[in-house]
């Protein structure tokens, strides 16, 4: 692997801050720190582990369907799933060649032979030989199969070039599976796997949790959604973006709405935090304590419970989670912070856990790499920065500022860069992105 890039001297400035801000740490300890407002900002694993355990709570009571087989793809399954049949159902070839039975040379059947899916065969009579399909039905009293690139024939007799043994490719019923044995416990995403095992045991149907039903709410007088910046005004970058990456973390996405920053967006937020019929609602923007960001007063007004607010993590730390209604019913609302990578980082940090464990998915398993180049940290904070992978290295990538997105474009996952930073060759947590590590499918 390359090394990697110099930083620019704008960089070098930005690690240089990173450097010098200093914030009074969670609890005294160097897991997080205060986020403005007042209030103390949970630690970063502690902000997860809270998404997750705020998403199991609702998810105990999470609905259930019945749908036809391709359409439970990338939702979990609410039953376990269940051998309808042994499989295979009969004893089949495992290759083309051969039924013989008894010990050769054997005397050749006349006729075609036995096909895939034909009716059942005549038993073999001993000496017998008869030509069969991969998947095709053994005739009873059948010793072997004899793959057609280990015999020849001579005339009307069939004679094996090599040692033949009883019960060689034939695949026997009931060898994957018994009728009645659990295949898959609840609580597996349906893969394309997962779907083609489901028809061969014979399911039609599956009974399904749906996927979590998310809407987006964007807020902001400033964006653009279309054209070049101009007049002070940017480009949305987040509607675009939102939408494909929840889906891909396995949401439903219901809709996407923008909002201003007037006295009627605030109405709206209001009307749309407590009415919305989605079980997560996403707002990006408005969530630190400017005159114009309304996330916090409207929680407020709706009477929602704070759940995370404010992360000590690096770029993201206004994120929140707060609740709407009781434990286990209303809705939830992920706040993520207006900046790109920062609105990135409360999506793998409150987002991500939250949606996998509404869906009943399992949490993503935990892994490290070795980081190739120092990485500058935080002196409290937990800092997510944009890598490539190659093996088991990652290599940090530039353009990781709160506000841009290039870096996290080339990226494959972002490395948990711990406060005080990492050295070149330390093993850091990576979080891989949906599309790095195949989310879920759609």
């Amino acid at each position: 692997m390359t090394p990697a890039t110099p930083a620019t001297p704008a960089e070098q400035a930005l690690d240089e801050a990173l450097a010098l801000v200093s914030r009074a740490p969670e609890g005294g300890g160097s897991g997080g720190g205060g986020s403005g407002g007042g209030h103390r900002a949970a630690a970063w694993p502690r902000a997860r582990d809270t998404a997750a355990r705020a998403g199991g709570a609702a998810g105990a009571r999470a609905r259930t369907h019945r749908v036809p087989l391709a359409d439970g793809l990338g939702e979990v399954l609410a039953e376990p799933l269940d051998a309808l049949t042994d499989l295979p159902s009969f004893d089949t070839s495992a290759m083309d060649g051969w039924a013989v039975a008894g010990p050769g040379p054997w005397s050749v059947r006349p006729g075609e032979g036995v096909l895939a899916g034909s009716d059942r065969p005549a038993p073999l009579a001993d000496g017998e030989a008869v030509r069969i399909a991969t998947g095709a039905r053994i005739p009873a009293d059948t010793t072997a199969v004899v793959r057609s690139e280990h015999c020849r024939e001579s005339g009307s007799q069939l004679f094996a070039d090599r040692p033949v043994l009883t019960g060689q490719d034939i695949r026997p019923r009931g060898q994957e599976c018994r009728s009645g044995d659990l295949l898959l416990p609840s609580g597996s995403l349906v893969t394309p796997a997962v779907l083609g095992l489901a028809a061969a045991a014979g399911y039609d149907e599956l009974t399904t949790r749906p996927r979590p039903r998310v809407e987006i709410l964007v807020l902001g007088d400033e964006l653009l959604t279309e054209g070049l910046p101009k007049d002070g005004l940017i480009r949305d970058a987040l509607s675009p973006m939102l939408g494909p990456w929840l889906t891909r973390l396995g949401a439903e996405v219901i809709g996407t709405r923008r909002l201003g920053d007037d006295p009627a967006g605030a109405e709206a937020l209001f009307q749309a935090v407590t009415t919305s019929a989605a079980d997560v609602v996403v707002t990006t923007g408005g969530t630190a304590s400017g005159p114009v960001d309304h996330v916090h007063p409207v929680l407020r007004r709706a009477g929602a419970e704070l759940l995370v607010d404010g992360v000590a993590v690096r770029p993201g730390h206004p994120m929140l989670l707060a609740r709407i209604g009781e434990p286990g019913g209303g809705r939830l609302l992920v706040g993520l912070p207006g900046n790109p990578l920062a609105a990135v980082s409360g999506l793998l940090t409150l987002a991500e856990p939250l949606l996998r464990a509404l869906a009943g998915r399992r949490p993503r398993p935990r892994y490290t790499a070795t980081v190739q180049g120092d990485v500058p940290g935080h002196p409290h904070d937990t800092r997510l920065v944009p890598v490539l992978l190659s093996g088991e290295h990652a290599q940090p990538l530039r353009y990781h500022g709160p506000a841009m997105l290039r870096g996290v474009a080339a990226a494959d996952a972002l490395a948990v860069v711990p406060p005080q930073g990492a050295r070149s060759g330390q093993e850091l947590e990576i979080l891989d992105l949906p599309w790095a590590s195949g989310g879920c499918f759609t």
